[in-house]
């Protein structure tokens, strides 16, 4: 319990037996009232012994699906188990648990609350179509939150209890789903999105993939995924989901605007 809450901490992970130790530990040290998942994506490592033997109950998928996939996972578990809050953190050592505390405070106000780069904490950069794209992404999707938004794909982000249900029933998998597309359904089912500033490290594991070609793939998909995002019908039943959000502390419900 953190704060009188019930707080799921979900890891996704994908043949990160090398990094996990230390980013479970850092969790245990800095959320010691809060519970972990490490969903194994199907890794050919030893992630899911790895996790287990530091303390962390573990999902496991029979192959790699992805963080989409993963997560779709890890809400389901958090739904079925009753938790108030369910918070993404990578296992590549990105995410510091340290900033934990500032997204459930804002999650006060807020259905999903994202920890953002590119927001004045921290150093963190991107060039070319990659920062296009970034900066398209945001641009657009601040107009359909209708607030500030400076890192859509940031996948370092908390969410309260309705939006845990809503997003154990629907949540894309596809290639940038698990960020930009969640957003998207979720906004237009009328949940409060809004972000706060985090400082992203240098990952410990794994190897990013930057080359000019694959920028401007990202760019082109980027585009695609908001398109379909926006057009793609939402199931009426989700927006249901909504009514049952609470109240902030202003006496104004957190969705249903």
């Amino acid at each position: 319990m953190i704060d009188g809450r019930r707080v799921l901490i979900i890891l996704p992970a994908w043949n990160e037996a090398e990094g996990l130790p230390s980013i479970l530990k850092e969790i245990q040290t800095h959320l010691p009232g809060a519970d972990t998942l490490v969903v194994d994506d199907g890794s050919t490592d030893r992630t899911a012994a790895v996790a287990t033997a530091n303390g962390s109950p573990v999902a496991q998928l029979p192959y790699n699906l992805g963080v989409g996939g993963a997560m779709r996972l890890g809400y389901r578990y958090a739904h079925l188990h009753g938790y108030d809050v369910a918070i993404q953190i990578d296992s590549d050592g990105q995410h510091d648990p340290s900033y934990v505390p500032v997204l459930l405070e804002k999650l006060k106000e807020a259905d999903l609350v994202i920890g953002a780069r590119f927001d004045g904490e921290g150093n963190y950069k991107v060039r070319g179509p990659r920062k296009w794209a970034m900066g398209l992404l945001s641009v657009v999707l601040s107009r359909i939150t209708r607030t500030r938004l400076t890192d859509t794909t940031s996948g370092f982000r908390a969410c309260n209890k309705p939006l845990i249900e809503f997003f154990a029933k629907w949540y894309p998998v596809e290639y940038l789903g698990d960020t930009v597309e969640s957003m998207v359904g979720a906004a237009r089912c009328g949940f409060v999105v809004r972000q706060v500033p985090v400082a992203m490290r240098e990952r410990t594991t794994g190897t990013p993939s930057a080359s000019p070609v694959k920028a401007m793939v990202y760019l082109s998909r980027a585009g695609l995924v908001l398109l379909l995002a926006m057009i793609r019908r939402m199931p009426p039943h989700l927006k249901a989901i909504a009514s049952t959000a609470p109240e902030r502390s202003d006496g104004r419900q957190l969705v249903g605007r």
